[in-house]
């Protein structure tokens, strides 16, 4: 009976993770509104009574589906600093990681999650409990000579995310997200580098756009 009773539990935590996994692959692949919990339910092949027993709403779905990407997020991020030389080769692996995920993801997503007061209000909470950990991690780059020392990191990490927050919104509707974001992130890189550190990122940036040229011709 005891054995039963763990695998059921077993087989709940395995659908549990299929679900959000398949969720939040739907939601990236067509935006969050466009998704119902009627489609998540046929893409899984399983009854709405059950997604429901799992998952109360579409919201609380949506919350478990960002919570689980933040943890894996956050288990690559501690395998790359393990494995990295320095800083900035963290940040510009993190650049390049973000680029191929944006290129998945429907525009519509970052749009549509505003409309969820709690994931957007959990997501604004973990950003301002993650900036003191970004700023002394960009201070390691001063003690390493690739960021420069007469720079306030409290100051341009705020303008950094201030900028993220209207990419979201406003830059999509004018110009390619993509471009946009690496208009952002390159200025911000190269403005608190010193020449060690632009050295790094230019010989880091010729090599990814050649890569990227390189898979967009055969692609």
């Amino acid at each position: 009976m005891m054995v039963d009773k763990a695998k059921e539990t077993d087989l709940k935590v395995d659908l549990r993770e299929r679900i959000i996994l398949t969720s939040l692959d739907a939601f990236r692949k067509n935006g969050i509104k466009s998704i119902t919990m009627d489609d998540i339910a046929a893409l899984l092949k399983i009854s709405k009574r059950t997604l429901y027993e799992i998952f109360q709403d579409k919201e609380t779905l949506l919350k478990e589906c960002i919570l689980y990407h933040q943890q894996y997020v956050q288990k690559a991020l501690t395998q790359l600093v393990n494995e990295s030389s320095d800083v900035l080769e963290v940040i510009l692996k993190c650049y390049q990681g973000s680029i191929e995920m944006y290129n998945k993801v429907n525009k519509s997503f970052f749009e549509d999650i505003k409309k969820y007061p709690k994931v957007h209000e959990m997501i604004k909470k973990n950003k301002e409990k993650d900036n003191k950990v970004v700023i002394d991690f960009l201070k390691k780059g001063v003690d390493q000579g690739l960021f420069r020392k007469d720079i306030n990191f409290e100051i341009i990490h705020f303008l950094l995310r201030e900028q993220m927050d209207l990419l979201a919104v406003k830059a999509l509707n004018e110009f390619p997200f993509l471009e946009v974001y690496e208009s952002i992130m390159l200025t911000y890189l190269r403005g608190i580098s010193t020449e060690k550190g632009i050295r790094e990122l230019d010989e880091f940036m010729e090599e990814f756009r050649k890569k990227r040229s390189e898979e967009n011709k055969y692609s």
